[in-house]
């Protein structure tokens, strides 16, 4: 079955994008949930209209994408955890906190556009994969440190003055 997507869906594909799912997921996911139209030649012409009418406004969001994904290209960050003694996160590192991070340092960015491809369970050097629009994302790495590692390294720092 054909659809237009009306909102972008994690692994399907982008608002306005016309693709191809089985019936079922068609039927009773997409189309109940709002997500979707069925392409018919009417709504495919449709389509066709709102786009060449939007086709500016597209092109401003790509550039604003760029703009974002450049600003932030390079950048490494930094990430406090609490640790156990062998290094293991309690719990792990995510989107959330990437964002977080990323907004201390002026750049407010959504966690929902962040994702990250192994699990961040260990102190370590990690990459986290931004996608601003369809066609821009970044890499942007960060490193994650245990809480505790700051703290007992400033008193030496201060023994050795």
């Amino acid at each position: 079955m054909k659809i237009i997507l009306k909102e972008n869906v994690a692994g399907l594909g982008y608002k306005d994008d016309v693709v191809e799912v089985k019936d079922g997921y068609g039927r009773n996911y997409l189309i109940p949930q709002g997500k979707c139209i069925i392409a018919s030649d009417a709504a495919l012409k449709q389509l066709k209209e709102d786009l060449k009418q939007r086709a500016h406004k597209i092109a401003q969001a790509k550039a604003d994408a760029e703009a974002a994904a450049k600003a932030i290209e390079g950048l490494k960050l930094t990430i406090a955890a609490k640790t156990g003694a062998n290094g293991t996160v309690y719990g792990s590192v995510g989107a959330a906190q990437i964002a977080e991070a990323l907004e201390k340092l002026g750049h407010i960015i959504d966690r929902k556009i962040i994702s990250v491809k192994q699990p961040v369970k260990e102190v370590g050097v990690y990459v986290a994969n931004v996608k601003f629009h369809k066609e821009v994302e970044t890499e942007v790495e960060f490193e994650v440190v245990s809480e505790d590692a700051p703290v007992a390294e400033a008193p030496a720092a201060e023994a050795a003055e």
